[in-house]
């Protein structure tokens, strides 16, 4: 699976963007996207690449991942890609490629942008309207990050850790950048805990 020019170092972090054939739906119902986080779960295991966010939209993917070798999301991609065909094949009996050929990554080096991408990913859903605040949307690692529910996918990254010396200030500090950005783009109300 070919992609976008961009380095792929060692224990490099990248904000990984996979998008749908012709920009159609991804996923159709629930059991899809289970079975992509399944998928995405075994290979980043396999393949040695930690997941920090995520957000499953209708017709594309966000990730940000670190991986431990070289080339991580080169091998990623395709193993998650492969694991999703199958289950695609099986559920639904669908033969054709449902992502694009080229996805896009972009390495994410400092703490302050890194935490942005984070909150970009996982807001991802509020700003298309699927969701009224990040934790009211069940298919991104917000819950994990900012709730600290279910966080066997999600692995958190060092620039995350250092926000607070225990998982409770550091959980609680990561839900106050999302209040400082709503607050700061006049938005109210949306970080309820879900």
């Amino acid at each position: 699976m070919p992609r976008l020019a961009c380095p792929e170092e060692p224990r490099g972090t990248l904000h990984v963007v996979q998008r749908g054939r012709a920009r159609l739906a991804c996923f159709s119902c629930a059991g899809d996207r289970i079975a992509y986080l399944r998928a995405l779960r075994a290979c980043s295991e396999r393949e040695q690449c930690a997941v920090h966010a995520y957000a499953l939209m209708g017709n594309h993917v966000h990730l940000l991942v670190t991986s431990i070798r070289a080339a991580g999301a080169a091998r990623l991609m395709p193993a998650i890609a492969a694991g999703y065909a199958r289950h695609l094949a099986t559920a639904h009996g669908h033969e054709d490629s449902v992502w694009e050929e080229p996805y896009d990554a972009s390495p994410v080096r400092a703490r302050a942008h890194l935490l942005a991408c984070m909150r970009y990913i996982e807001d991802n859903p509020v700003r298309a309207g699927l969701a009224a605040y990040p934790g009211a949307y069940p298919w991104s690692s917000y819950r994990a990050n900012a709730l600290g529910e279910d966080g066997m996918l999600v692995t958190p990254h060092p620039h995350y850790c250092s926000l607070g010396r225990s998982p409770e200030a550091r959980r609680a500090a990561y839900t106050a950048l999302f209040a400082r950005a709503a607050a700061a783009a006049g938005g109210t109300g949306r970080l309820k805990a879900g």
